[in-house]
């Protein structure tokens, strides 16, 4: 028997980007969605499309409003202002039970009564479906999230991520317009929600369909998403492709929440077109970094340098910009990298990560010693909010 081919999810990710085209029709559009709770604003004013085949990633901490904006299109709650469409079609008024989504919740809600195959099968018994139609849907879907010798079993004798799976089969039994996914791995452990973070993109590109993911954890957006959307105070702060949003924020708030990062306030001297050059306590040597758009000069703007862009030495480089000197604080080794936390003369402290690399190291950095920090000029963003 031949292997199934093993669909290249990198090839097609890529190369997916139907928000660039300017004649392509979004799926789902939030159209200026207001939402109230009392005299608190969760959603406020937001604008946002969603393409066919897209899994897009609403990312934000608690109380942002993202869980608010997906039970808005789910149907669960109604907007305050502005309107909902999904493939053209106003949404206004029509319940849940009759919107062409799925959602998956954080805690799966599985009927504790019903076996897996009966939990699978409710939505489409829900759609009366023809019996024999009906089992075989189960038994595609069993075979799809790989349970098909637990048919029989109740959620009660299932691990927590075969609990997850019944209920992703179940969302999915009815094939529904998009799927809607509420911080689905969270009661998962650490292993085991890396590994279905893949097989969540694998099942999404086998299905075709749309995923919506809201999750507060930036890892989990930034694996699984084509595109996310960071949210703040019902606002939308930053929408792009991850490595976009990481290498590129458009603003303190989103350097700061996607990621580690270092930030440096400091004022504008020199703007010569590509670079910017600026002055800050912390960098007796000044900063410098590249920049296309035009910063006023004695403007205050802040420079943002992620962990592994700075390198550290144990002897002094040559001086110069984005030079920082101080002393190992602190170390924390992970495996795959160490972080140093490096105090400069001022008392800040300066985050690096190296990856380890190699087994062996000549002199490893240790508690205590003299270092020196560096960061390349294209390494930096400059943040002017």
């Amino acid at each position: 028997m031949n292997a199934k081919p093993r669909l290249n999810i990198g090839a097609v990710r890529s190369s997916f980007a139907p928000w660039a085209d300017p004649s392509a029709k979004p799926l789902v559009r939030f159209d200026q969605v207001t939402k109230r709770f009392g005299g608190e604003t969760a959603v406020d004013a937001v604008s946002l499309d969603i393409y066919e085949g897209e899994f897009f990633a609403l990312l934000g901490p608690s109380g942002c409003g993202k869980s608010t904006l997906m039970r808005m299109l789910a149907g669960f709650e109604t907007p305050d202002l502005g309107r909902i469409t999904l493939g053209g079609e106003d949404l206004a008024g029509r319940p849940p039970h009759l919107r062409p989504v799925n959602m998956m919740f954080q805690s799966y809600a599985l009927f504790p009564h019903l076996t897996v195959a009966q939990n699978i099968a409710f939505g489409l018994r829900q759609q009366k479906k023809p019996k024999a139609e009906v089992a075989a849907r189960v038994d595609e879907m069993l075979a799809l999230v790989r349970l098909e010798g637990l048919a029989h079993r109740k959620p009660d004798q299932l691990s927590g991520g075969q609990k997850q799976r019944v209920a992703l089969a179940r969302a999915i039994a009815p094939k529904p317009r998009m799927l809607l996914l509420d911080e689905p791995l969270g009661a998962l452990d650490r292993k085991l929600r890396e590994e279905t973070q893949f097989e969540l993109m694998a099942l999404q590109q086998r299905l075709g369909m749309t995923f919506l993911i809201v999750t507060h954890d930036q890892e989990e957006a930034m694996i699984t998403a084509d595109r996310l959307a960071v949210m703040r105070a019902g606002q939308l702060a930053q929408i792009g492709r991850p490595a976009e949003v990481y290498e590129a924020p458009n603003s303190r708030y989103v350097a700061d929440f996607i990621g580690d990062v270092n930030l440096f306030e400091a004022k504008v001297t020199e703007d010569d077109g590509d670079i910017i050059r600026l002055v800050s306590p912390e960098a007796p040597e000044g900063l410098e970094a590249i920049e296309d758009d035009a910063i006023a000069i004695g403007s205050t703007a802040w420079l943002a340098v992620r962990p592994e862009k700075m390198r550290v030495h144990l002897d002094p480089p040559p001086p110069g910009p984005n030079r920082l000197e101080g002393s190992v604080a602190d170390i924390g080794y992970l495996g795959d990298w160490t972080t140093y936390l490096v105090e400069l003369p001022g008392g800040r402290t300066i985050r690096a990560a190296r990856a380890n690399a190699s087994r062996v190291v000549d002199r490893p950095v240790d508690w205590d010693d003299k270092v020196w920090l560096t960061f390349a000029p294209d390494s930096a963003v400059v943040l002017t909010r």
